[in-house]
């Protein structure tokens, strides 16, 4: 798989994922915040970023935290989750 498909493999797999919970899911990445259901906001700030932060927040904030790092432990990226 050539590196632009990995990277839109990546972006639909955190929208697919985050939309699958009611809580907000917000990535923090290089000083910007992003829904991680938007999958426009995705497509312009995760191509060069290093670093993410998730912020969950919500009633199934723990399912979302285990399933949203799952998601870019599978892309090969680390994560850090902040939860409420």
């Amino acid at each position: 798989m050539d590196l632009s498909n990995a990277f839109a493999q990546l972006v639909v797999d955190i929208n697919r994922t985050a939309h699958q919970f009611q809580s907000s899911i917000v990535i923090i990445t290089d000083n910007k915040c992003l829904d991680a259901k938007s999958i426009l906001g995705l497509t312009y700030s995760v191509l060069n970023s290093k670093s993410f932060v998730l912020e969950i927040h919500g009633p199934d904030a723990e399912e979302a935290k285990k399933e949203m790092v799952q998601v870019f432990h599978h892309h090969n990226l680390s994560v850090e989750v902040h939860t409420e």
